[in-house]
C-alpha cells in the first residue's frame, strides 16, 4: 500500500490563482522532502492531504483513504505541524498535549503519561509545567512536535517545522525529525523551501513549482555524480583550456573560471595531469561534479510543460 497516491490533484482558489496543478505522484514510507520556493503550493498540499481543504479537482488518498471524501476518519491517523504559531500562551505544555492526547480518545492517566513521554522525546520533560506563553520560538516548535505525536500517528506532516529558529535551533528540529522517523517508525513528510535542510533529513524528495510536479526521486537521485569532470586550477586558465582542447578532450569553459570535460569511455585523467605539468599550472580541484537540488529550480515553464523534470 502506497503511503499517498494522486491523479491530476487541482487546486484553484478564486481570483484565477492556481496553487495545484494536476499533480500525479506516488509516494511510498518513509522521510519524504516536499520542497518549492514560498507559494509553491505546499501548504495548500498538506491542507488536502488533512481533508481540510477541497480540491478543485483530481484524486488523493493516503494510507489508502480518500482524503477528499473521509477527511475526519484520514485525520485520527495523521499529526500535523503548521507553519503558524497556534499555541495558547496561557497554557503549560504538558496541560496542552494531555488534553490533545484525550480529544484524540485516549483515557485520562494514558493521556497524560503518553504527552510526559512526548515532552521527554522532544526535550521538554523538565520545562512541561511551565506556561508555553514564557517559550521560546525552538520550545514551541517542540511542543508542536509532541502534541503531533501524541496519538501516536503513521504519517507526520510538518509545514515549515525550522521557521523563526536560529541555527542551533534549527539543527536540533532537525535531528528530532531524523529520531522520530527511525525510532517510531513513523513516516513523515517535511514542506521546506530550504533546501540544505531537506538533505540532513530525507531521504526521498519532492519538488513543486507553481504548483506543478518538477521531479520526484530519492534523494541521492537528485545528488548523484554527472559524467562532467570540473577542473579548477592556479594559472593561466584559459590557455589550459585551449591545450586541453587541442589535447583532444571535450572540454569547455564553466562557471567562476572552471573548466568542465565530459567523462566519456576514455577518463580524461591522465591529460588533465601531464598538461598541468607540462605548462606548470596547479590543479586545485579535480572531481566529478554533482547535481544541485538547486538545479531544479532553475527550469522555464516549457520545460515543466514538457515534462523535463516530471517525477521519475
Amino acid at each position: 500500500m502506497p503511503l499517498l497516491s494522486t491523479t491530476d490533484l487541482t487546486k484553484r482558489y478564486p481570483g484565477g490563482v492556481t496553487a495545484l496543478d494536476g499533480l500525479t505522484l506516488e509516494l511510498e514510507p518513509g522521510i519524504i522532502g516536499l520542497v518549492g520556493s514560498n507559494g509553491a503550493g505546499k501548504s495548500t498540499f498538506l491542507k488536502i492531504m488533512l481533508g481540510l481543504l477541497a480540491p478543485t479537482s483530481g484524486a488523493l488518498t493516503v494510507l489508502d483513504i480518500d482524503a477528499t471524501k473521509h477527511g475526519p476518519e484520514l485525520r485520527q491517523y495523521l499529526g500535523y505541524i503548521p507553519e503558524f504559531d497556534c499555541l495558547p500562551p496561557d497554557q503549560s505544555a504538558t496541560d496542552l498535549v494531555t488534553h490533545l492526547a484525550r480529544v484524540s480518545g485516549l483515557p485520562a492517566t494514558a493521556a497524560r503519561e503518553r504527552a510526559a513521554e512526548m515532552l521527554r522525546h522532544v526535550g521538554l520533560y523538565d520545562e512541561r509545567y511551565r506556561l508555553i506563553g514564557g517559550y521560546s520560538t525552538g520550545m514551541k516548535q517542540r511542543v508542536k512536535l509532541a502534541q503531533a505525536l501524541v496519538h501516536d500517528p503513521k504519517l507526520l506532516l510538518l509545514d515549515e517545522p525550522t521557521n523563526g529558529l536560529d541555527p542551533a535551533g534549527r539543527n536540533d528540529m532537525l535531528e528530532l525529525i531524523r529520531r522520530t522517523g527511525h525510532e517510531f517508525g513513523i513516516s513523515v513528510i517535511v514542506a521546506s523551501h530550504l533546501l540544505s535542510e531537506i538533505e540532513q533529513v530525507c531521504t526521498y524528495l519532492v519538488a513543486i513549482d507553481g504548483g506543478k510536479l518538477l521531479r520526484a526521486a530519492s534523494l541521492e537521485s537528485f545528488t548523484r555524480e554527472t559524467e562532467v569532470l570540473v577542473v579548477e586550477v592556479i594559472g593561466d586558465g584559459a590557455a589550459y583550456l585551449q591545450r586541453l582542447v587541442a589535447a583532444g578532450l571535450p572540454a569547455r569553459a564553466g562557471a567562476g573560471g572552471s573548466i568542465l570535460i565530459h567523462l566519456g569511455d576514455h577518463p580524461p585523467y591522465d591529460v588533465v595531469r601531464d598538461v598541468a605539468a607540462e605548462m606548470g599550472v596547479g590543479l586545485m580541484r579535480v572531481a566529478r561534479r554533482r547535481d544541485r537540488l538547486e538545479d531544479l529550480f532553475d527550469v522555464t515553464e516549457a520545460d515543466i510543460a514538457r515534462g523535463q523534470h516530471a517525477g521519475v
